[in-house]
Protein backbone atom coordinates (compact mmCIF):
# COMPACT_ATOMS: atom_id res chain seq x y z
CA UNK A 1 0.00 0.00 0.00
CA UNK A 2 1.13 3.56 -1.20
CA UNK A 3 1.51 6.24 1.65
CA UNK A 4 -1.40 8.00 -0.15
CA UNK A 5 -3.66 4.76 0.18
CA UNK A 6 -2.13 4.50 3.93
CA UNK A 7 -3.52 8.44 4.69
CA UNK A 8 -6.62 7.64 3.15
CA UNK A 9 -7.50 4.47 4.90
CA UNK A 10 -6.37 6.20 8.36
CA UNK A 11 -9.15 8.98 7.41
CA UNK A 12 -11.35 6.39 6.13
CA UNK A 13 -11.24 4.65 9.54
CA UNK A 14 -11.85 8.01 11.35
CA UNK A 15 -14.99 8.55 9.46
CA UNK A 16 -16.77 4.94 9.22
CA UNK A 17 -15.67 4.14 13.38
CA UNK A 18 -15.91 7.80 14.89
CA UNK A 19 -16.93 10.74 12.52
CA UNK A 20 -19.24 9.98 9.31
CA UNK A 21 -20.48 13.82 9.51
CA UNK A 22 -16.95 14.62 9.12
CA UNK A 23 -17.33 14.05 5.22
CA UNK A 24 -21.35 14.29 5.72
CA UNK A 25 -22.55 11.24 5.43
CA UNK A 26 -24.56 9.18 7.69
CA UNK A 27 -24.28 5.05 8.83
CA UNK A 28 -26.84 2.73 8.99
CA UNK A 29 -27.86 1.35 12.03
CA UNK A 30 -25.37 -1.54 11.34
CA UNK A 31 -22.18 0.75 10.13
CA UNK A 32 -22.40 0.55 6.48
CA UNK A 33 -22.10 3.42 4.13
CA UNK A 34 -23.02 4.10 0.70
CA UNK A 35 -19.69 3.81 -0.88
CA UNK A 36 -20.74 6.43 -4.02
CA UNK A 37 -21.35 9.04 -1.02
CA UNK A 38 -17.85 7.90 1.26
CA UNK A 39 -15.89 8.56 -1.96
CA UNK A 40 -17.24 11.67 -2.80
CA UNK A 41 -16.59 12.95 0.61
CA UNK A 42 -12.95 11.34 0.88
CA UNK A 43 -12.64 13.03 -2.35
CA UNK A 44 -12.56 16.53 -1.14
CA UNK A 45 -9.01 16.06 0.92
CA UNK A 46 -7.63 12.79 -0.10
CA UNK A 47 -7.32 11.33 -3.95
CA UNK A 48 -10.33 8.84 -3.92
CA UNK A 49 -11.53 6.45 -6.53
CA UNK A 50 -13.39 3.36 -6.94
CA UNK A 51 -10.12 1.33 -8.00
CA UNK A 52 -8.69 2.83 -5.01
CA UNK A 53 -10.79 1.79 -2.23
CA UNK A 54 -10.87 -1.34 -3.17
CA UNK A 55 -7.36 -1.13 -3.24
CA UNK A 56 -7.30 0.00 0.19
CA UNK A 57 -10.19 -2.55 1.33
CA UNK A 58 -7.93 -5.10 -0.16
CA UNK A 59 -4.16 -4.38 0.96
CA UNK A 60 -5.21 -3.65 4.33
CA UNK A 61 -3.10 -5.73 6.84
CA UNK A 62 -5.90 -4.90 9.63
CA UNK A 63 -8.58 -5.61 7.41
CA UNK A 64 -10.49 -2.95 8.27
CA UNK A 65 -13.09 -2.64 5.81
CA UNK A 66 -15.48 -4.95 4.57
CA UNK A 67 -17.89 -4.39 1.34
CA UNK A 68 -21.39 -5.62 0.92
CA UNK A 69 -21.61 -7.94 -1.99
CA UNK A 70 -22.31 -5.81 -4.98
CA UNK A 71 -19.72 -3.16 -3.54
CA UNK A 72 -21.88 -0.37 -2.87
CA UNK A 73 -21.69 0.42 0.81
CA UNK A 74 -18.68 -0.32 2.89
CA UNK A 75 -18.27 -0.68 6.48
CA UNK A 76 -15.46 -0.50 9.30
CA UNK A 77 -15.26 -4.42 10.73
CA UNK A 78 -14.65 -3.22 14.64
CA UNK A 79 -12.98 -0.07 16.65
CA UNK A 80 -16.33 2.05 16.78
CA UNK A 81 -17.08 4.95 19.13
CA UNK A 82 -20.25 5.14 18.06
CA UNK A 83 -23.13 2.99 18.64
CA UNK A 84 -23.53 0.56 15.49
CA UNK A 85 -24.29 -3.08 15.49
CA UNK A 86 -21.65 -4.56 13.22
CA UNK A 87 -23.51 -7.88 13.60
CA UNK A 88 -21.05 -9.96 15.14
CA UNK A 89 -20.32 -13.22 15.92
CA UNK A 90 -21.09 -14.49 19.12
CA UNK A 91 -18.02 -16.96 19.66
CA UNK A 92 -16.77 -18.96 22.42
CA UNK A 93 -12.65 -18.01 22.37
CA UNK A 94 -9.72 -19.83 22.83
CA UNK A 95 -8.42 -20.60 26.04
CA UNK A 96 -5.57 -17.83 26.08
CA UNK A 97 -5.99 -14.37 24.09
CA UNK A 98 -3.85 -11.47 24.50
CA UNK A 99 -3.68 -7.44 24.33
CA UNK A 100 -1.12 -5.18 24.34
CA UNK A 101 -1.29 -1.64 25.41
CA UNK A 102 1.43 1.22 26.34
CA UNK A 103 3.78 1.31 29.67
CA UNK A 104 1.42 4.24 30.68
CA UNK A 105 -1.90 2.40 30.85
CA UNK A 106 -0.47 -0.74 33.15
CA UNK A 107 -1.37 1.47 36.60
CA UNK A 108 -4.76 1.78 35.28
CA UNK A 109 -5.24 -1.34 34.01
CA UNK A 110 -3.54 -3.50 37.20
CA UNK A 111 -6.50 -1.78 39.27
CA UNK A 112 -9.52 -1.55 36.73
CA UNK A 113 -8.88 -4.56 34.70
CA UNK A 114 -9.52 -3.49 30.85
CA UNK A 115 -11.96 -1.45 29.77
CA UNK A 116 -13.06 0.06 25.94
CA UNK A 117 -13.01 3.70 26.46
CA UNK A 118 -13.57 5.53 24.09
CA UNK A 119 -14.90 2.42 21.58
CA UNK A 120 -17.73 -0.50 22.52
CA UNK A 121 -15.29 -3.38 23.19
CA UNK A 122 -11.94 -4.34 24.31
CA UNK A 123 -9.96 -5.75 21.65
CA UNK A 124 -8.34 -8.61 21.78
CA UNK A 125 -5.90 -10.94 19.70
CA UNK A 126 -4.63 -14.54 19.48
CA UNK A 127 -0.78 -14.15 19.70
CA UNK A 128 1.58 -11.65 21.62
CA UNK A 129 3.37 -10.79 18.06
CA UNK A 130 0.32 -9.00 17.51
CA UNK A 131 -0.33 -7.66 20.96
CA UNK A 132 3.18 -6.26 20.47
CA UNK A 133 2.50 -4.08 17.07
CA UNK A 134 -0.55 -2.66 19.20
CA UNK A 135 1.13 -2.08 22.19
CA UNK A 136 4.03 0.11 20.49
CA UNK A 137 1.12 2.66 18.87
CA UNK A 138 0.88 3.46 22.45
CA UNK A 139 4.77 4.19 23.31
CA UNK A 140 6.83 1.27 25.23
CA UNK A 141 4.44 -1.69 24.51
CA UNK A 142 2.74 -4.30 27.29
CA UNK A 143 0.97 -7.22 27.16
CA UNK A 144 -1.31 -8.84 29.14
CA UNK A 145 -2.22 -12.03 29.07
CA UNK A 146 -6.31 -13.17 29.08
CA UNK A 147 -7.83 -15.81 30.79
CA UNK A 148 -10.66 -15.69 27.80
CA UNK A 149 -11.54 -19.52 28.32
CA UNK A 150 -12.33 -18.92 31.81
CA UNK A 151 -13.86 -15.86 31.45
CA UNK A 152 -16.06 -17.33 28.82
CA UNK A 153 -17.15 -20.32 31.00
CA UNK A 154 -17.87 -17.66 33.74
CA UNK A 155 -21.08 -16.05 31.22
CA UNK A 156 -18.71 -13.24 29.57
CA UNK A 157 -19.45 -12.94 26.22
CA UNK A 158 -17.19 -13.00 23.18
CA UNK A 159 -17.46 -11.72 19.76
CA UNK A 160 -15.12 -12.27 16.88
CA UNK A 161 -15.03 -9.37 14.29
CA UNK A 162 -14.34 -10.01 10.44
CA UNK A 163 -11.03 -9.63 10.35
CA UNK A 164 -10.27 -11.91 13.28
CA UNK A 165 -10.33 -9.68 16.18
CA UNK A 166 -11.70 -10.87 19.09
CA UNK A 167 -14.05 -8.36 21.57
CA UNK A 168 -15.23 -8.32 24.81
CA UNK A 169 -17.28 -5.79 27.04
CA UNK A 170 -14.35 -5.47 29.30
CA UNK A 171 -11.93 -7.99 31.29
CA UNK A 172 -11.97 -7.96 34.70
CA UNK A 173 -8.56 -7.93 36.35
CA UNK A 174 -8.85 -11.39 38.14
CA UNK A 175 -8.37 -12.46 34.18
CA UNK A 176 -5.15 -10.65 33.25
CA UNK A 177 -1.69 -11.35 33.95
CA UNK A 178 0.73 -8.77 32.51
CA UNK A 179 3.73 -10.99 31.05
CA UNK A 180 7.12 -10.11 31.32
Amino acid sequence: MTKNDKDTSKYIALILRHKPQTIGITLDEHGWADVKALIEGVNKTHPLDMESLERIVREDEKKRYSFNEDKTKIRANQGHSINVDVELKEAEPPEILYHGTGEKFVAAIDMEGLKPKSRLYVHLSCDTETATKVGKRHGRPVIYEIASGRMYRDGIKFFISENGVWLTSKVPVEYIKKID
